[in-house]
């Protein structure tokens, strides 16, 4: 059992849904056992805001659900060999990340090429992190890194296995486009393939071309703005055109190309497609608000919509790898982040300060419906910061 909490005095909610980035007429939010479970007005609620455990006051502050860095690189625990990093995920989430979804464990020292080796890496990064929950996140590990010894058989072990991530572009090919036949057979074990793009990024990778793109057709079309070396604009408009991919956006590539990339796909329909990640940590370094950065810098920049911008980063990463989080709607897991406008910010709220570049202060983090920090140590100070009941003063410790 979880508990309840409740989130109450909201000024503004976002959805996580593009299509309606705002919820009209809301102002709490009430979950039960770790997930959403009423989503009204506070008078409308009175009954389950008495019976909560934890009820959460943002004090006018805007409630949104909680990142979801759809390309983090984690290996096992909370430590990246690639930045001798410890308790990085942890601090992920001080910048609002709730969620992550792993891109492969490419940066594991020694990492395998062999069947049985890539399989058991996959297959303990994922059962690992099913059990480990850094600072309170959830980890979507275990993406098998695609191998030319990989068969049906392995992708029907590792299904039964429940490995739902495969990452193309670091295995043993001669030629990328060879790896069609183990793009295919994951896919056809209901394993969702992600694909590099453009340059090559480490020792091991090799640059992935648009033709590359068309002919191994995953599902989502990794860094397409560049890890770190952008795609030529032609060969990126055909990916849009022709393909359904998931386009990813990430902090870690070509800022040009992902503004580029984002108004094209909102001008023509494709905003569905747009996902948002990191891409850290890797040689960009540890970048604890790397997914706030790049929604504050796409809102600023294209003129979208800022709720939208946000949708992008978590509902929009939901449905492409089918993630319970993302959305803040009945039923969906109760990963929330309570934000404003930071202080000495010349907007008022959390969407007028992502409009014109500022990053939000954090004043509280909840997932799995409970409260795991008030007032992050990594964002500004938000202007208005949030309270709670019972009082929890340990959890607003921040280091500052």
């Amino acid at each position: 059992m979880n508990g309840n909490l409740a989130v109450t005095g909201i000024g503004c909610v976002l959805s996580g849904r593009f299509e309606e980035p705002v919820l009209s007429g809301a102002d709490t939010v009430v979950s039960r056992d770790g997930k959403i479970s009423a989503v009204g007005r506070h008078d409308q609620l009175a009954r389950e805001i008495d019976a909560a455990d934890v009820v959460v006051d943002a004090n006018g502050a805007t409630l949104a659900p909680g990142l979801i860095d759809s390309h983090c690189h984690v290996v096992l625990g909370d430590y990246t060999p690639r930045q001798k990093t410890v308790d990085f995920l942890a601090s992920y989430v001080h910048g609002g990340i709730t969620s992550v979804v792993s891109p492969g464990e490419i940066h594991a020292q020694g990492r395998p090429h062999s069947a049985v080796g890539v399989k058991a890496l996959a297959i303990a990064a994922k059962t690992c992190f099913d059990n480990f929950h850094p600072g309170g996140m959830t980890v979507h590990a275990g993406a098998v890194v695609l191998e030319p010894a990989l068969r049906d058989a392995d992708f029907a072990e590792l299904q039964a296995a429940g490995v739902r991530l495969a990452k193309f572009g670091f295995g043993l090919y001669e030629d990328p486009a060879d790896g069609y036949d183990q793009v295919r057979g994951a896919q056809a074990h209901g394993i969702t393939v992600m694909c590099h793009s453009g340059g090559a990024s480490i020792p091991g990778s090799k640059p992935i071309t648009p033709d590359h793109l068309l002919h191994l057709a995953p599902d989502v079309c990794g860094h397409i703005n560049g890890g770190p070396t952008s795609l030529g604009a032609d060969g990126v408009d055909r990916i849009i055109e022709e393909t359904s991919m998931a386009l990813q956006l990430v902090q870690a590539g070509n800022l040009t190309s992902a503004l580029r990339i984002l108004r094209k796909a909102h001008e023509e329909g494709h905003f569905g497609r747009v996902v948002i990640g990191s891409d850290t940590p890797t040689g960009t370094g540890v970048m604890p608000l790397g997914v706030i950065k790049t929604v504050a810098e796409l809102s600023s920049f294209s003129g979208i919509d800022p709720a939208m911008i946000w949708a992008a980063a978590t509902g929009n990463n939901a449905r492409v790898w089918d993630l319970p989080a993302g959305v803040i709607e009945v039923g969906a897991a109760a990963d929330l982040v309570v934000m404003d406008a930071p202080w000495g910010s010349t907007r008022d709220d959390a969407l007028g300060a992502l409009e014109i570049g500022d990053i939000p202060g954090i004043t509280a983090v909840i997932t799995g419906g409970h409260l795991r920090n008030l007032t992050s140590r990594n964002t500004p100070r938000a202007a208005r910061l949030a309270a709670v009941t019972p009082d929890m003063p340990h959890l607003a410790a921040t280091g500052h």
